[in-house]
């Protein structure tokens, strides 16, 4: 439901989606068995396929292709934003709106591969990458002298050290924190946020943050198009031998202790391996210097959780 609410707040929708909303809803009110539900459950995976592929073609055609980037994790001095969450439209307005105004925008959590698509990337004060993963967000924007701006998905209830500084729009509400609404048309105004932003005046000096294993920056646009548009090169390493192991390390992280076996997954992956990336959970390892073969990097982000559309087509078309 989620992907399918980014794609219609880009104009794209599904019928054939929309209607299967409706029956898989009515399945749930029906006393039925293992045989009537099972064909369900493999309508919900065909129908997810579906709903990856609807949003993939709106987030290009809107936006562009990713392409690949290396985005800092530091923080410039001066008034700045913090977006978090999934929706680029989102994003895209705010930074239109904040265009000129000494203001520069920084992407948390499943934001990040905004950095990649050209149409959002071509603006030169989204500066960077602010923090890691949703589970951290509570400590990370405690002492944030900057407004955070949450889109659909993710927000953790905000702790009184920073509910101050928290706007929400889209699909996302807390009680007592404003909202930026939409018209009819899409357009949504972030004057509020702009203004808490220039109020707040940011850091006094640039912050050099690190990711969770101390790197400096992290790279992003690792998408489908960018892959396969080196498939070729790719095929060859893999019939030379430079290529010997592809791994998907993909998914959405939590709080629970001991998820850091994903992290020494990769440390331990041997360096004729590919690892493939998406989702929030890439934050346990994305700032990992793993060294390239050839021209490719061993780590690849393919973006948002919903990417998992573009690893299926890049695993696909590099089988056949």
């Amino acid at each position: 439901a989620a992907y399918a609410y980014h794609a219609m707040t880009l104009g794209y929708t599904d019928a054939s989606l929309n209607q299967f909303f409706l029956t898989a809803l009515d399945s749930l009110s029906k006393n039925w068995g293992m045989n009537e539900l099972l064909p369900i459950v493999m309508e919900v995976g065909r129908f997810n396929m579906t709903c990856m592929e609807l949003l993939d073609r709106a987030n290009t055609e809107t936006f562009g292709d990713p392409v690949p980037v290396s985005v800092s994790l530091t923080v410039e001095k001066g008034p700045f934003i913090v977006v978090t969450g999934h929706d680029l439209e989102d994003i895209k307005q705010l930074l239109e709106q904040t265009e000129d105004k000494g203001i520069n925008i920084y992407t948390h959590g499943e934001m990040l591969p905004a950095h990649a698509y050209p149409e959002l990337k071509k603006y030169p004060h989204l500066k960077g990458n602010f923090g890691t993963a949703w589970q951290n967000q509570q400590k990370e924007f405690a002492s944030l002298p900057a407004p955070i701006l949450f889109t659909t998905n993710c927000l953790m209830p905000p702790k009184a050290s920073y509910v101050d500084r928290v706007f929400t729009t889209g699909a996302v509400v807390f009680p007592n924190t404003p909202f930026i609404s939409s018209s009819t048309d899409g357009h949504k105004d972030f004057t509020p946020v702009i203004e808490k932003a220039l109020e707040l005046g940011g850091f006094s000096n640039d912050q050099h943050f690190t990711g969770i294993n101390g790197g400096s920056n992290v790279m992003t646009g690792f998408a489908r198009n960018a892959i396969l548009s080196s498939a070729g090169e790719i095929v060859d390493a893999v019939k030379s031998g430079a290529i010997r192991h592809f791994f998907l390390v993909a998914g959405c992280d939590g709080a629970r202790a001991g998820r850091n076996y994903y992290t020494e997954f990769v440390k331990q992956t041997p360096s004729d391996s590919i690892v493939l990336t998406l989702a929030c959970g890439k934050y346990r390892f994305n700032d990992l210097e793993l060294g390239t073969i050839g021209a490719f990097p061993r780590l690849m982000d393919m973006g948002q959780c919903n990417d998992a559309y573009s690893a299926i087509k890049v695993a696909v078309a590099l089988a056949d």
